[in-house]
């Protein structure tokens, strides 16, 4: 049986199984085609069948049999087609691993509205029908409606004169950047891990059935969630290693489970930890470490960050006794919200004859990963070397030494071979981590001066197996110094634990805070927008304030009560956030072949890593676009730090121009190039010539006193956000619509302008997916994650994404070395508070709970 995949005759095999996916990944090579879902779902491995689109992933091979396939590689054949250039110059993609999916399937959109309507833009809502069985967990929708258009009207029909905004853009329109996920040895082995089908078991044997495994249980051998891992085993061939996996035998003695937050906190429920030594090695969901509390059961905390406490306390309660209508009580809850990143976690090892270790990895952290496996193989740190070159996507679930890592290497050596592990997507929603929920109790109290008078907040997180909230004490951080008591509790269960998520606790504590700092605007009968200037006192979101009131969709907003089943509603919520810095970064830079390459460790997740390191080249030594490149993503290279925190860019882009400023000098030296720049002849002058440039080692003024446990650092001052939503409420069918989103961002220089706002756009898109839609559901007898698929489990596509308008504030940070500082979390974290109160000015009706689903929002409006 044949076929012609990119206009070659290919054979194929006689497997039934094989799916077209696999066929054109591993038969022939072509991982431009991506998998993500294996359902169909979500459009990653997007192929064209004589010249329509189809999900590989569920096609089988045999089906192919004497038809015309091409991949986003065949697209490229004879050049670039028009979506590739397109999608490219509009910066349509961040991580980049859903792109070769939605350019596959915009081309064929594309011929077909050209062939119909010569060279026009189609609307919107076209383009949104057309794209409708994509997703793109990164949000980079607006960029994909701009290059559609684009493309659509004829304006990509060749190449541009101006360089794409983002480095890599053009090898991931064009399938050419590699993933983890993309790297099969020769020789390669492949793994699973299987997992507990227990919520809380004692393991007391397990019988692997001859096949090569690595235990993966603590020394309790004790299982607290259904999911955990148990052992992985590895097989010459996926097909083998699934049935491996399907044969082992696992004896478990089951054991009472706490599986509801809502009863765990009880005296007569099984305890998840019940010795200190357990509750030690407890895994968290924060970032830079737990803090200390007590434990009383499966109920950790308080954790108190207090101010003039007392006092909050006292006035609270006399308002609340003298039915001060300046009181501002609730309940609001957020529900767990997944990574789900469309790359899963991914890790191939092997070791060589010289008994060095490398890895591939799927990581936000390959320094951290290769300090960590070193220390646990006991080997030198340079013995070890990870690679990252392009990583699809993390928003904080894939940081350090993880399980899959942990099993890749440890079957690698007994096996001998190179071994490859991936989550399934049933993995990646169950045990990659998660936004914990949280109920958090709110009592705000405004003066009869119309001040903040008093806060108390009691936050518990719900974060499964994992503790480390903080939702409550980030309250501290913001409206001023007025009194108050802030306590955080965790409740945890014998469910999987979370991890640290795009601004951890942010988006929890602004859910509660903004929607009561709404309240207390409403009630003293002033401006949303003008309430939170006076209470706040930080000049950059005061610039915002002033910003976002002087826009006409908030100046114009109606403030009677709407009518009529479509309801038009506009909200306002504000955000606060801290970064960090890493002072240790260091940025090389070698001309080869006379070109500029700056080299550094720092992993690309798709927030723009390497643009900042090319653009801040670029322009110190006045470069053109292709006399700059970027060599990342490896732990042999220069040191650079994690990407979480909102550390990189603070960290890599003064390193970079320390880079090139030395490298300026070393031409001034040799008397090569002028003032304008260096020019071809410079750069064959200084073949060969190699620097290093690194952050200034004296922090006063840019960095705080306070050392985080990965060798970081506490930035001085916060960054700053304010988010203004429109939406648009279906009062029949209770659906919320958000149409148009004005995001205000104040953190300093945007070293790459358009990269910066295409992650600003997509941190909307994830807010909105957490207002609106996303929800883990758990079986409560079980404890089985029952939102296993992306079916199941929701996340925004590009028809639920609005047009959104972004708004840099870069003033107020000279004091920090390059003057910008990192965008990934400050973004994202409010949004859900703005969708909330605009629902509320739509309405009249305040959601409590995420997410804002249609039988919430019917049975609230109803009963009010």
């Amino acid at each position: 049986m044949d076929t012609t995949v990119n206009g070659t005759t290919a054979h194929l095999g006689p497997d039934p199984e094989t799916t077209a996916a696999e066929f054109v990944r591993d038969g022939l090579g072509l991982t431009g085609t991506k998998t993500a879902c294996n359902a169909g779902v979500c459009g990653s491995c997007t192929l064209l069948v004589d010249g329509t689109p189809a999900a590989s992933c569920l096609l089988p091979a045999t089906a192919l049999e004497g038809r015309t396939v091409t991949t986003v590689e065949g697209l490229a054949a004879r050049g670039p087609h028009p979506v590739q250039r397109a999608f490219a110059a509009h910066d349509a993609m961040q991580c980049g691993y859903c792109t070769p999916g939605f350019v596959v399937e915009a081309a064929a959109f594309v011929d077909r509205h050209r062939a119909a309507h010569g060279d026009t833009e189609p609307a919107r809502e076209e383009i949104a029908d057309a794209m409708a069985g994509h997703l793109c967990r990164c949000g980079a929708y607006p960029g994909i409606y701009a290059a559609i258009a684009a493309a659509c009207a004829g304006k990509h029909d060749r190449d541009g004169d101006a360089a794409p905004p983002r480095a890599e853009a053009a090898e991931k329109a064009a399938g050419r950047a590699r993933y983890t996920t993309d790297i099969r040895p020769e020789g390669c082995w492949e793994a699973v891990i299987v997992r507990s089908t227990r919520a809380h078991a004692v393991v007391a044997a397990v019988d692997a059935g001859g096949a090569p495994h690595v235990d993966l249980l603590g020394a309790d051998r004790t299982v607290r969630y259904v999911g955990q891992p148990v052992l992985a085993v590895a097989a010459p061939t996926p097909a083998k290693a699934r049935a491996a996996a399907a044969q082992v035998a696992v004896d478990y003695r089951d054991l009472p489970a706490a599986l509801d937050p809502a009863t765990a906190h009880r005296p007569d429920a099984p305890v998840v930890y019940p010795a200190r030594a357990e509750r030690r090695a407890a895994p968290a969901h924060a970032e830079g470490g737990v803090p200390p509390a007590r434990w009383r059961g499966n109920v950790r905390g308080p954790f108190s960050l207090n101010w003039r406490g007392a006092t909050a306390v006292d006035r609270i309660r006399k308002a609340a006794r003298t039915g001060d209508p300046l009181l501002v009580t609730g309940v609001f809850s957020t529900s767990v919200q997944a990574h789900t990143p469309l790359e899963p976690h991914a890790c191939v090892a092997r070791w060589d004859d010289s008994g060095h270790l490398h890895i591939h990895a799927s990581t936000q952290t390959v320094m951290a990963l290769a300090a960590a496996a070193a220390d646990r193989w006991g080997l030198p740190r340079e013995h070890v070397h990870v690679t990252a070159e392009h990583v699809g996507g993390g928003f904080g679930a894939k940081a350090g030494l993880r399980v899959e890592n942990v099993a890749a290497v440890e079957l690698a050596r007994i096996t001998g071979a190179p071994v490859r592990l991936v989550f399934d997507r049933a993995a990646e929603l169950t045990d990659a981590g998660h936004r914990p929920g949280a109920r958090i109790e709110v009592g705000l109290l405004a003066g009869a001066d119309g001040g903040l008078a008093a806060l108390t907040m009691d936050a518990y997180s719900d974060g499964g197996a994992s503790i480390g909230g903080t939702v409550a004490i980030m309250g501290r951080l913001v409206y001023g110094h007025a009194p108050r008591r802030l306590r955080d509790f965790d409740v945890v269960t014998h469910r999987p634990p979370g991890a640290p998520f795009r601004g951890p606790n942010g988006a929890q504590l602004l859910w509660a805070l903004e929607q009561s700092v709404d309240e207390a605007a409403h009630r003293l009968g002033e401006d949303p927008i003008a309430l939170r200037r006076r209470w706040d006192g930080n000049p950059k979101r005061r610039a915002l304030y002033d910003w976002a009131a002087a826009l006409p969709v908030w100046r114009e907003r109606s403030t009677g009560a709407a009518s009529g089943r479509f309801r038009r509603g506009v909200g306002v919520a504000a955000a606060n956030w801290i970064y960090l810095l890493d002072s240790s970064t260091a940025v090389d830079l070698v001309v080869e072949d006379g070109a500029v390459v700056a080299e550094t460790a720092v992993q690309d997740i798709g927030t723009g890593a390497r643009s900042v390191v090319a653009e801040v080249v670029r322009g110190e030594l006045g470069l053109p676009a292709g006399r700059v490149r970027v060599r990342a993503g490896s732990s042999d290279l220069a040191y650079a730090p994690s990407s979480n925190g909102s550390r990189t860019t603070a960290s890599v882009g003064p390193a970079a121009r320390d880079a090139a400023e030395k490298l300026r000098e070393e031409a001034r030296r040799r008397r090569a190039g002028g003032s304008g720049g260096l020019d071809a002849a410079a750069l064959a002058a200084l073949e060969g010539v190699r620097v290093r440039g690194g952050r200034r080692r004296d922090r006063r003024g840019y960095a705080t006193p306070f050392p985080l446990p990965d060798g970081g650092a506490l930035g001085r001052g916060f960054t700053g956000a304010v988010h203004v939503m429109e939406v648009e409420v279906d009062t029949l069918l209770g659906r919320v619509r958000p149409t148009r989103c004005w995001a205000g961002i104040a953190a300093g220089r945007m070293y790459a302008d358009r990269p910066a706002r295409n992650q600003c756009e997509g941190g909307v898109v994830q807010g909105i997916g957490y207002a609106l839609y996303e929800q883990r559901r758990d079986d409560p007898h079980t404890g089985a994650v029952l939102t296993s698929d992306l079916e199941e489990y929701r996340i925004p596509g590009i028809g639920d994404t609005p047009e959104i308008t972004v708004h840099f504030h870069e003033e107020g940070w000279d004091h920090v070395p390059g003057g910008g500082v990192g965008i990934g979390e400050v973004s994202t974290i409010g949004v859900a508070a703005a969708v909330g109160n605009a629902v509320y000015d739509a309405t009249g009706w305040r959601p409590h709970d995420l997410p804002i689903r249609p039988d919430r929002l019917l049975e609230g409006i109803g009963a009010k």
